[in-house]
């Protein structure tokens, strides 16, 4: 039977998404010994599973949450920034509808899109005529007007990753396939228990705890924390479909549609375009949230009404689900506030739960929450977390920044391909996305293809799995192929398997002395 390990530190924070991990690399920057623990894989469930978008929210202002859009597109700027590598611009393309909404109240709207919050990266919204553009190229005839603006992308499961990698490189311990069973106070502190999938158990003493664990916030206050006054939170489903590319230009587009709900048709991968989302409530587990068959069809409904090219279910080469914890204002599902609430209790040792939130303000959120505990648990130390680079993201530490995060990305991408001129332009351009100035770390002192290892799939070689395997807690296929990257879209459908066997033989040695 495993040894039970012991822990002590000043912050337990459950769960591993983007608000646990932002939460996690703020408060160990500001010296706080730090424990992280997610049930699965870090990001797996609602932080990998979003539009991807890293944007003020357009249609926010429609229900007057003008604070949340102020402060979202400040964090957009913040974003683009401090993670060039895996952030960038993305222009945005509204046909016009005369039936929907008027061309004024959307003229009004991008107005104060564009005015809210300070903005030096990117260009301000306008007026475009779609029988000239080339945005309009692939749109049916009858859609001759719209406006476009400007809001960024990013991958969003690498962000979780990266806010955690920078938690540890900073104390944190960071925990994934840990659940939280139980946590309780004792005196002046928090004792919390932790079942690792291999069945290791920890118990962890804190000063304070954090409960970040999305749609599982209300369930673990209930049944873990044994909790009676329990926020409501209601759970909403949001799924995407992926199809082969619809467009062949850089652009995107957000679609209004008859319901007044909006979809976004997105470049992606290069090669594909994501459509999303729904928005259906709904209850039990939301780790088996799937989308259905009608949603499938919704989208792909709200896509043919603009694009000249039709599409059906049958054209879809990949879908998600992801569960989105909204903070029950009473609204219908479509309208229910993205703000998030925090919420302190100091009735004993501190206990902070997080209800909501949205991905772009994630890094806001993380700096409150370590601002509302900083006077019960003596918190000196001031904001950080600003103007301080993602790993991989300080493009400075190579080239001469411009203040332009597409310019000096294109430039980090001239100055590695110098450096290994023997990898393939599309690799590299893969690596500097994912790892940016960290590819040397990855590559380590590699002068060749074949000294990268052995190549288990197609551009997937031995080196790049076993950086993810020691520097950024993967261990499946599910890890490297969907979350890590988004290889899974352009491998062969038996790549998991055969990735998966790869890492069975890697570690049935250690298996075998451990077994001895």
């Amino acid at each position: 039977m495993a040894k039970e390990q012991q822990l002590t530190c000043d912050l337990l924070i459950v769960g591993g998404g983007i608000n646990g991990a932002g939460i996690a690399r703020d408060a160990a920057g500001r010296g706080l010994k730090v424990v992280l623990a997610e049930k699965d894989d870090l990001g797996a469930h609602t932080s990998s599973s979003s539009t991807k978008l890293v944007h003020g929210g357009l249609r926010y202002l429609e229900h007057y949450e003008f604070g949340l859009v102020r402060k979202s597109l400040a964090e957009r700027e913040v974003l683009l920034r401090n993670a060039p590598h895996i952030v960038w611009p993305l222009r945005f393309l509204i046909p016009h509808d005369p039936s929907m909404r008027p061309v004024w109240m959307i003229r009004i709207g991008l107005f104060l899109y564009d005015h809210l919050a300070r903005r030096e990266i990117l260009p301000g919204s306008e007026t475009v005529d779609l029988r000239s553009h080339e945005a309009g190229t692939p749109l049916k005839e009858h859609w001759r007007a719209g406006i476009m603006y400007s809001d960024g992308w990013v991958d969003d499961a690498r962000l979780v990753v990266l806010n955690a990698l920078d938690a540890q490189e900073r104390g944190a311990i960071v925990l994934p396939r840990h659940r939280c069973t139980r946590a309780r106070r004792e005196g002046a502190a928090w004792v919390a228990d932790l079942q690792a999938a291999d069945g290791r158990r920890r118990t962890v003493e804190a000063r304070a705890l954090v409960n970040a664990a999305g749609p599982w916030a209300a369930a673990f206050l209930r049944e873990a924390a044994s909790w009676d006054h329990v926020r409501p939170l209601r759970l909403v489903k949001g799924s995407h479909i992926v199809v082969r590319r619809l467009f062949d230009h850089p652009y995107a587009y957000i679609f209004q549609n008859p319901d007044k709900r909006i979809v976004f048709a997105i470049p992606f991968e290069r090669d594909f375009t994501l459509i999303g989302t729904t928005d259906v409530e709904i209850s039990g587990d939301p780790g088996e949230a799937r989308i259905d068959a009608a949603e499938i069809d919704y989208l792909c409904t709200m896509i043919n009404r603009y694009f000249s090219r039709q599409i059906t279910p049958a054209d879809v080469v990949w879908s998600y689900s992801g569960v989105r914890p909204l903070f029950d204002d009473g609204a219908d599902a479509s309208s229910i506030t993205r703000d998030y609430r925090l919420e302190l209790d100091t009735d004993g040792a501190p206990l902070l739960s997080v209800w909501g939130g949205k991905l772009t303000t994630y890094r806001a959120l993380a700096e409150e929450a370590i601002g509302m505990l900083a006077r019960p648990m003596g918190i000196a130390s001031g904001d950080w977390t600003t103007q301080a680079a993602l790993p991989g993201g300080d493009l400075g530490s190579l080239i001469e920044a411009s203040g332009d995060p597409m310019a000096d990305f294109e430039r980090l991408c001239a100055l590695q391909q110098q450096r290994w001129p023997w990898l393939p332009a599309p690799l590299l351009r893969r690596y500097a996305r994912a790892y940016g100035t960290r590819m040397e770390r990855m590559l380590g002192q590699a002068s060749s293809p074949g000294q990268l290892g052995e190549e288990i799939a197609a551009g997937l070689y031995a080196a790049e799995v076993e950086y993810l395997l020691a520097q950024e807690w993967a261990q499946t296929s599910d890890d490297i192929l969907w979350r890590r990257s988004k290889l899974g879209l352009h491998l062969p459908a038996d790549t998991a398997e055969k990735l998966g066997a790869w890492l069975a033989r890697r570690t049935a040695p250690a298996r075998s002395v451990a077994a001895a």
